[in-house]
């Protein structure tokens, strides 16, 4: 499926999948927060929320609580 026709969760998910293996974000560094994230893409915060969710499961990323979302460490 064309990334224009994936939902927003998705397509969003896929492009910081993208900046990841572009080497754009990498292992150890943070990715922008939900605010940041549901401005630059014009989504909402769940919608962000959602697409990071997407990455965790991958493994492409990890959450630390009150510190914020990065990019996994490569093994």
């Amino acid at each position: 499926m064309p990334r224009d026709q994936l939902p927003p969760y998705l397509s969003l998910a896929a492009d910081l999948r993208s900046k990841i293996e572009r080497g754009d974000l990498r292992p150890g560094d943070q990715v922008p927060s939900l605010d940041q994230l549901a401005r630059d893409y014009r989504v909402s915060r769940a919608t962000a929320q959602k697409a990071l969710r997407v990455l965790r499961e991958e493994g492409a990323v990890v959450t630390r609580p009150r510190w914020g979302t990065f990019v996994a460490e490569r093994t």
